[in-house]
C-alpha cells in the first residue's frame, strides 16, 4: 500500500511533525511510505526521525525567496510575485502561510497523486486535500488538536469533512463531537492515539528531587499556575527545584514572575532543549498545566522516562494518557491549590512516586506501543482501500456533502455540537451504561458527549436547574438528611448544604437512590478520585469529595444543545471552623458571604413550584438584589406584508421618493423569523423579566400567541403623541415614543428582534439594584466630524446626540454602543422627550431615517442617563455578526460549539456578498440550532 503524509512544514519542531514521522516510520516496514512537505525551511528537519522516511517537497524557502523544488521555468521576479499573492485554495485565517505558489505546486502534486492513501495533518491541508485529491486516493485526516476548540483554523473540518473518507481523532472526547456535529454527514469516524516514538529511551531513577515542565512559553501552556502552586509549597520541600524547558512570549512575563516571589533559586527557566530525553530522565515528576491539549506526546515522553505526571483535567489530552492515582494525578483544570496539593503528594511520598513511575513507563508501552497502534492504522486503511472502487464510496460522498449543506452548511458554515469539558465514561461505567440504557422503555436515552442523555425538546435552561435541584432535594429528604437552599449570584444553577460530618450518609443515599438511572455527579475537588463526573450510583467509590454537582444530561434533538454540570445542582459538604464553630464554604461564597453560623433551616424559599429549607437571612431584600420588575420592548415589522408594503409606498410616492430602488427595501425591515428565536432566548436565559412588549404598525406574527400571559401587541398608533406622524418606517421615530407604553415598566431592556440573548443572565447585567442603568459603549467611534449629508444614518444620529448633549452640557461624545440589549429607564426617556422637545418631536415626525434625526434608545438615553447619574458604563460579553459576509459565518460556528457570549447580534450590511436565500438558509439552521426549545409564546 502507498501511502502519503501531507504535512505543511516538515523540517520544523512540532507535536504535529513528530506525531507524522513516527506514523510513518511504524508503517514504512510493510508500506511504501512518503512525507509530502509542502514547504521545505531548512537544510536538514528539525526531528532526526524525518531522515528515516521518504521525503519530497513542493516549495523551497531555504532562500531569499520561495521556489518550486521541481524542475520549472519560473524565474524569480514570477516566484516573488506568485509569493506575494495570497492563497486562493486555503484561507488565511485557516493558515496564513500558504500563498499562490503553494497553490500551484499543490495544485499539481496531488491533482496527480497515485498514492493509495493521503493522510492530511491539518485542517487546511484536509480542505486542499478535499478539492484536488484524484477520486480513487483514499482521503484521510489525522486531527492533531482538540477540534472542538480550534476557533477559526479549524473550520474545514465540519465544511470539508464529509468530503474525505475518514476523519481520526486522537481522542473518543474529539470523535464524539465529531460525530454530534456532522451526524449523517460524517465520514468514517475512528480514534487513534499517537504512539510512543521509537528508540532508546533513559530511565529516571526518581531521585533527584526535581521537577520538570517542558513547553512553549505562551498563555495556553499556564506555565505561571506551576511557578504559583511551587513557591506555596516550596518551604516544606527545601530540596526541590522546578526547572521549566522552553521559549516563547511569554518568557521574560515569567522570568519577572520568579524573581518577584524570591524563586529564582528554586526555579530554573533553562531555555529551548533538542535533548528532553535525557532531561526527563533527570526528573522525579513532571507537570502539564495546560488550558488545552489535544494528545500531547510530551506525555509519553515523559511516561516512557518513568516519570509520574500531575497534570490539569482538560477538555481532551491528559485524561486519555494519565491513570489517575496509577501513574499520575489529574487536578481540577485551572485549580493552583490542587495542583500544589498534588505536588506536594508526590514529593513527600516517595512511595507513591516511585510505583506511579514503574506503572507510567510499563503501560505507555503497552496502551500506546508502536505496534498497536500502526495495526489500528492498517486496519483502517485496508479497510477503507478495500471499497475504494465502489459505486457506494463516492455517491455516499456526494450524499454526506449534500445533507451537510441541506442542515444549513455553506462554504463557511456548519451546525456544531457544543463543547463538553467532562472526560468521557471510562470503559467499566460505559459498561454501566450501556445496561441501563437497554432498561430504558422510553427509548430517549441517547450517547452524547460521552455518556448517557435524555433527548428532549422541551426544557429550558431554569427548569433544567429546577429538574437538577429537584433530583437532589428528593435524595436527601428521603434519607432525612437536613440542608439548606443557598442564595448566590453566579448563573442560573442552584446550591445546598450539608454538614461534612455527613458527607458519607449523602453518598450512600445518592449511590442508593439514584440506582439504575442516567444521573450523574461531578466529583468538586476530590483528594481520592479523578476529576469529572461518574453516575451517581458509582459515588460510593470515589473517595472524599468537597462537594458534587449533581446533574442529568439532557441534549436537544439536533445534539446542539446540551445540559450538563453547569445547571446540575452543587451539594457542597460546609466544615465547622474549630475557633468559633461557624460553617466555613468548601469553595464558593454565597450572598451572605463565605461563613455562616449554622445550617439549620430556619425559613423557606421557593423555587418553582416548591419551597426548600434556608437560612432567614436568604429570604431578606439584601443589598445587591435587583426586586423591581423588568419589561422588554421590541420594536418589529413584517416587510413582507402587502398592506404594509402598501402603505410604505404611499408614502414614498407622497415624499417623490422612489419605490422600487435599493433603498426602498431597507434590510433592516428584513423579517427572518428571528423575533421567535430572540423569544426563546429571552424564556432560557432570562425568566426573571416581567412583560414583554411588541410593537408594531397593527401587525402580528402569525406564530405568536397573544393569549399567553406576559406579552402584549402594541400598535403605533396606541404610543404616538401625534397621529399625524403615522404611519412611519423610521425605527428612529419609533424608538423615540417607547416611553409611552401603557403599563411599561420604569426599567426596561430594548431589544431589536436580531438581538439575542447567548447565556444564563440576571437582572443585575443590566441595572443596579438601586435602579442605575447600565449601558455598554463600543469600540466604533463617532466621527468627529460636523454632520453631513454623506452620513450613514447611524452615524448622522450620533452627531445630532452630541450637538444636543454638547449644548446643553458641555460635554462631547465620542463613542457608540454595542449591538446589545439596551437597559433604559422610562423616565430618563420622558425627561429627554420634555427637555428637548422639538428634537424629539423632528425625529418622531419623520416616517424614514433622516439626517436629522437622534438615536435615542440606543445611544441618546446612555449618555444623558449618565450625566444625570443615572446610567452608569459596565461591560456585557458580546458578539456581532455580519450575516452577509461569508467570513462571519464561521463565528456562528464558533457561538454554537462554545456557546460563550452573554449577547449576540446578526445583521446584515447593504453590500452583502452572500444572497439573501443562503442568508435565510443560514441564519434559520443556526437559530433553530441554538435555540431549539420553543417559548410559550408559540402556537403549537
Amino acid at each position: 500500500m502507498k501511502i502519503t503524509f501531507l504535512l505543511t512544514w516538515g523540517d520544523e519542531m512540532g507535536g504535529t511533525e513528530m506525531a507524522a514521522y513516527t506514523q510513518a516510520i511504524h508503517l514504512a516496514p510493510r508500506h511504501d511510505v512518503e512525507v509530502l512537505s509542502v514547504f521545505k525551511t531548512r537544510p536538514e528537519p528539525f526531528f532526526s526521525a524525518a531522515q528515516q522516511v521518504k521525503r519530497r517537497y513542493l516549495v523551497d524557502r531555504t532562500g531569499s525567496y520561495g521556489r518550486p523544488v521541481r524542475a520549472s521555468a519560473l524565474d524569480e521576479n514570477a516566484c516573488r510575485t506568485l509569493e506575494s499573492l495570497p492563497s486562493e485554495l486555503i484561507k488565511p485565517s485557516w493558515e496564513s502561510t500558504f500563498d499562490r505558489l503553494s497553490d500551484i505546486e499543490m495544485t499539481a502534486a496531488l491533482g496527480s497523486l497515485d498514492s493509495d492513501v493521503l493522510v492530511t495533518t491539518t485542517p487546511a491541508l484536509l480542505a486542499a486535500a478535499a478539492e484536488l485529491a484524484p477520486s480513487r486516493v483514499v482521503t484521510v485526516h489525522q486531527e492533531h488538536r482538540a477540534s472542538q476548540l480550534r476557533g477559526v483554523s479549524g473550520e474545514p473540518l465540519l465544511v470539508y469533512g464529509p468530503r474525505v473518507d475518514a476523519l481520526v481523532s486522537l481522542t473518543e472526547r474529539t470523535n464524539d463531537w465529531f460525530s454530534d456535529s456532522l451526524r449523517e454527514a460524517a465520514p468514517e469516524l475512528a480514534a487513534i492515539p499517537n504512539a510512543v516514538p521509537d528508540g532508546y529511551r533513559p530511565r529516571a531513577d526518581l531521585e533527584s528531587k526535581t521537577i520538570v515542565l517542558a513547553a512553549r512559553m505562551t498563555p495556553e501552556k499556564q506555565l505561571d499556575h506551576a511557578i504559583h502552586a511551587f513557591q506555596r509549597i516550596c518551604a516544606d520541600f527545601p530540596d526541590w527545584q522546578l526547572r521549566i524547558f522552553g521559549d516563547g512570549p511569554q518568557e521574560v512575563r515569567l522570568r519577572r514572575l520568579v524573581e518577584g516571589l524570591g524563586m529564582h533559586s528554586r526555579i530554573e527557566l533553562v531555555g529551548r532543549s533538542s535533548q528532553m530525553e535525557q532531561e526527563w530522565a533527570k526528573a522525579s515528576v513532571c507537570l502539564l498545566p495546560s488550558r488545552n491539549e489535544a494528545f500531547p506526546l510530551v506525555l509519553l515522553e515523559m511516561f516512557a522516562a518513568g516519570v509520574p505526571v500531575i497534570a490539569y483535567d482538560i477538555v481532551t489530552g491528559p485524561a486519555e494518557i494519565i491513570r489517575h492515582d496509577v501513574d499520575g494525578l489529574l487536578v481540577p483544570p485551572g485549580d493552583i491549590d490542587s495542583l500544589a496539593a498534588a505536588m506536594a503528594r508526590l514529593m513527600g511520598e516517595d512511595d507513591t512516586r516511585h510505583a506511579f513511575g514503574k506503572a507510567a513507563r510499563k503501560g505507555v508501552y503497552e496502551r500506546f506501543g508502536g505496534e498497536d497502534i500502526t495495526a489500528r492504522w492498517e486496519q483502517l486503511f485496508a479497510k477503507l482501500v478495500a471499497r475504494r472502487d465502489t459505486p457506494e464510496r463516492l455517491a455516499q460522498r456526494a450524499d454526506r456533502t449534500a445533507l451537510r449543506i441541506a442542515a444549513g452548511g455553506t462554504r463557511s458554515f456548519s451546525v456544531a455540537a457544543p463543547v463538553s469539558a467532562l472526560s468521557n465514561s471510562a470503559d467499566e461505567q460505559k459498561a454501566r451504561e450501556v445496561m441501563i440504557q437497554a432498561q430504558d422503555r422510553t427509548g430517549t436515552l441517547i450517547r452524547s458527549a460521552g455518556r448517557l442523555a435524555e433527548q428532549r425538546d422541551d426544557i429550558n435552561g431554569p427548569r433544567m436547574a429546577q429538574i437538577n435541584l429537584e433530583i437532589t432535594a428528593k435524595v436527601l429528604e428521603d434519607a432525612g438528611i437536613p440542608y439548606i437552599l443557598l442564595r448566590h449570584d453566579a448563573g442560573v444553577a442552584h446550591r445546598v448544604a450539608v454538614p461534612v460530618e455527613m458527607r458519607r450518609r449523602v453518598i450512600e443515599a445518592m449511590s442508593t437512590a439514584l440506582h439504575g438511572k442516567p444521573v450523574y455527579a461531578e466529583l468538586v475537588t476530590p483528594r481520592g478520585a479523578a476529576p469529572g463526573a461518574v453516575l451517581a450510583e458509582r459515588l460510593g467509590e470515589v473517595g472524599e469529595v468537597a462537594g458534587l454537582r449533581v446533574f442529568k444530561p439532557i441534549t436537544s434533538e439536533s445534539r446542539t444543545l446540551r445540559y450538563g454540570p453547569a445547571y446540575g445542582c452543587s451539594l457542597e459538604f460546609w466544615a465547622e471552623s474549630e475557633e468559633d464553630g461557624w460553617r466555613e464554604t468548601p469553595r464558593l461564597t454565597t450572598l451572605l458571604g463565605r461563613r455562616l453560623p449554622n445550617l439549620e433551616a430556619t425559613a423557606k424559599l421557593r423555587v418553582g413550584e416548591r419551597d426548600y429549607p434556608t437560612l432567614a437571612q436568604f429570604t431578606k431584600q439584601l443589598m445587591w438584589d435587583v426586586d423591581y420588575p423588568i419589561d422588554v420592548v421590541y420594536t418589529w415589522v413584517d416587510d413582507t406584508d402587502p398592506a404594509w408594503q402598501q402603505r410604505r409606498d404611499s408614502v414614498r410616492r407622497s415624499r417623490d421618493m422612489p419605490t422600487n430602488d435599493a433603498d426602498s427595501g431597507d434590510v433592516r425591515f428584513r423579517n427572518r423569523d428571528e423575533l421567535r428565536y430572540s423569544l426563546r432566548s429571552l424564556e432560557m436565559f432570562a425568566p426573571w423579566v416581567r412583560t414583554i412588549y411588541l410593537v408594531t404598525d397593527d401587525q402580528t406574527p402569525d406564530w405568536l400567541d397573544t393569549t399567553q400571559p406576559g406579552i402584549k401587541v402594541v400598535s403605533h398608533r396606541e404610543i404616538f403623541k401625534d397621529q399625524a406622524w403615522l404611519p412611519t418606517f423610521n425605527s428612529h421615530a419609533i424608538e423615540s415614543q417607547l416611553y409611552r407604553i401603557e403599563g411599561l415598566a420604569e426599567h426596561f431592556l430594548y431589544l431589536n428582534d436580531d438581538v439575542f440573548i447567548g447565556r444564563p443572565l440576571n437582572p443585575s447585567s443590566f441595572f443596579l439594584s438601586n435602579g442605575v442603568a447600565k449601558f455598554f459603549r463600543s469600540p466604533t467611534a463617532v466621527p468627529p466630524t460636523e454632520p453631513s449629508p454623506d452620513d450613514e444614518g447611524y452615524f448622522a444620529a450620533a452627531k445630532n446626540n452630541r450637538a444636543l448633549l454638547e449644548e446643553a452640557f458641555g460635554r462631547t461624545t465620542t463613542t457608540s454602543f454595542l449591538h446589545a440589549p439596551h437597559p433604559l429607564r422610562r423616565s430618563v426617556l420622558t425627561e429627554i422627550a420634555d427637555k428637548f422637545p422639538d428634537e424629539v418631536g423632528r425625529t418622531a415626525a419623520n416616517p424614514f431615517r433622516a439626517n436629522s434625526d437622534l438615536s435615542i434608545t440606543s445611544s441618546l438615553h446612555h449618555h444623558y442617563g449618565y450625566l444625570i447619574g443615572s446610567s452608569v458604563p459596565s461591560a456585557i460579553s458580546c458578539s456581532y455578526i455580519n450575516v452577509g459576509n461569508y467570513d462571519h459565518h464561521t463565528v456562528l460556528t464558533r457561538l454554537l460549539a462554545e456557546r460563550a457570549h452573554d449577547t449576540f447580534c446578526i445583521g446584515e450590511s447593504a453590500d452583502a456578498e452572500v444572497s439573501v436565500e443562503e442568508q435565510d438558509r443560514v441564519l434559520r439552521a443556526f437559530l433553530s440550532a441554538y435555540f431549539p426549545v420553543k417559548s410559550r409564546f408559540e402556537r403549537d
